[in-house]
């Protein structure tokens, strides 16, 4: 028996099946992952990941397959069992309660408690900030969540997962929320758990994550598991195509020659403009047509930018202007009316972009739903063909006329999220990592679809955690540091690395590795 646990994987999934309704998400799912190793789940929105995720979770239960734990069957109807499994999860949708302070997130679901039944608060204090320190993750046990950023959102939740001390470590789209230094962060954590023995289920849409982090992969599509291999057998052009089924050539569209905008008047400019903690005097120019792009590591001011740009964010200094003429937003309202036509993609659709349980139709034509009254009474005919418009523009399922968005992927998500835009026929797009989250099918469809607005006037503001957009889609790259924009980048010394030099505040990225490795 011993030989058989020794030998057995430590995950096994065989056959799984899970339908909602007519909608099949995962039909005959089989895979296997080797103990203490790390193991990418790959495929596009909608394809099972997160399906698959949460039937190992414990979330959802199957329809029919089986699940094997360390070589045992087990039936996990619900999180308790997967947690007695040893099976803990860091979800993409994030669980922590807003209002309630890291500490007491970190205890939930359940506390630890005293023999008596007590909670010995002062002991999971020291017990978490241990852990904390352990993981090199500064934060403060007493901030409340709400206040923290996305990424430091994102750390504690895969802290409190590891807090659990699991076996197996199921991580949702984890760098998603993540950028730079943070991704290397996560690197560092999960080869702390290999060393340990944790067992690592990876969810990305990123392939050089995958081959930073992981051993094996397992393509999803449709539901289906398709195939099975070790990383380093595969090539990044093999794992695209068997992903969303045909081969991709060229994943960005054609560049497109640069203009002199010398004469002409920006649709959209910032002047001397301060907000939020970090803004300070910032200046940019947002020509009509024009796809401007802004680069910066994470806390630079590009979170108060892109909300102060659309009145959600109070202006400190200076001023924007619109065509010319200072505007003054007092609210998003002001930003919505048909004289400004400013929409936001948010960096955060779940809560900031969607109301996840109306239907795509709803949220697609809410923002300008006093457009499509005929007196008292709404034209649900008229707000149905807007909504339909936008939706085929943007290639989204037609099941989002009347299906919560809830119940759509991430991708899919992103894609209402964009459609609002269209049906409210604003002409700047103010686009905050717009593909955060997206598999690289949807991708494209998203990226074809920002050349076809600014092709046909629309102007674009575009901010990406994935230097290679910034630097094949945008015209410009404004880098910011430090709450100012250090450089302009366009034309030939628009490239990568240049971005990120920029990024670090003027430091070649390959010189400081080398550095940081000769004082190691």
């Amino acid at each position: 028996m011993s030989d058989r646990m020794e030998t057995a994987a430590a995950v096994e999934v065989i056959g799984l099946s899970k339908a909602y309704g007519a909608t099949r998400a995962n039909a005959d799912v089989s895979f296997s992952v080797a103990p203490g190793t790390v193991h990418a789940l790959l495929g596009e929105n909608g394809a099972g990941k997160s399906t698959t995720m949460k039937l190992l979770s414990g979330l959802v239960q199957p329809d029919t397959g089986t699940i094997r734990i360390d070589g045992r069957d087990v039936s996990l109807r619900g999180p308790r069992d997967a947690h007695a499994c040893g099976v803990q999860t860091a979800f993409q949708e994030l669980t922590l309660v807003p209002d309630l302070t890291v500490l007491d997130n970190m205890l939930l679901p359940r506390a630890p408690l005293t023999p008596f039944g007590m909670l010995n608060r002062a002991r999971v204090r020291r017990e978490v900030a241990h852990h904390f320190a352990a993981l090199d993750l500064q934060v403060d046990p007493d901030a409340l969540a709400r206040d923290l950023n996305l990424a430091t959102r994102q750390k504690i939740e895969i802290a409190r997962a590891l807090y659990r001390r699991p076996r197996v470590l199921l991580l949702d789209e984890p760098t998603s929320a993540l950028s730079g230094g943070d991704v290397d962060w996560l690197g560092r954590i999960i080869e702390d758990a290999k060393a340990q023995g944790i067992t690592v289920l990876f969810i990305s849409h990123r392939m050089p994550e995958v081959r930073a982090f992981c051993d094996t992969l397992t393509i999803l599509r449709n539901g289906r598991s398709i195939h099975s291999a070790s990383v380093a057998s595969v090539t990044d052009a093999e794992v695209v195509e068997m992903i969303i089924g045909r081969s991709v050539e060229n994943a960005f569209p054609p560049r497109r020659p640069l203009r002199d905008r010398r004469g002409e008047t920006p649709v959209l400019a910032a002047r001397q403009l301060s907000a939020g903690r970090k803004l300070r005097g910032l200046n940019l120019s947002l020509y009509k047509g024009e796809i401007l792009g802004i680069a910066g590591l994470q806390g630079m001011g590009q979170e108060a930018l892109f909300p102060a740009l659309f009145g959600e964010e109070p202006v400190t200094a200076g001023h924007i202007e619109l065509d010319g003429t200072p505007l003054h937003l007092r609210s998003a309202a002001d930003a919505l009316h048909p004289s400004v036509a400013i929409g936001l993609v948010p960096e955060e659709r779940k809560t900031e972009g969607l109301f996840l349980k109306l239907p795509g139709a709803q949220n697609a034509t809410l923002p300008v739903i006093g457009r499509f009254h005929r007196g008292p009474l709404l034209d649900g005919d008229a707000a149905a063909r807007a909504a339909a418009g936008a939706f085929q523009a943007v290639e989204v399922d037609a099941r989002a006329h009347y299906l919560p968005v809830g119940a759509f992927s991430g991708g899919n998500q992103q894609k209402i999220v964009i459609a609002k835009w269209l049906v409210a026929q604003s002409r700047i797009l103010l686009l905050f990592d717009p593909t955060r989250g997206i598999d690289v099918g949807t991708k494209q469809q998203l990226y074809a679809l920002l050349h076809a607005y600014a092709e046909a006037g629309g102007a674009v503001l575009f901010h990406s955690t994935e230097i290679p957009e910034l630097v094949h889609l945008c015209d410009r790259v404004g880098v910011l540091y430090e709450g100012r924009l250090s450089r302009w980048l366009e034309g030939d010394a628009l490239t990568e690395s240049a971005i990120m030099k920029e990024t670090l505040g003027g430091t070649d990225p390959l010189a400081l590795r080398a550095a940081q490795e000769m004082s190691a």
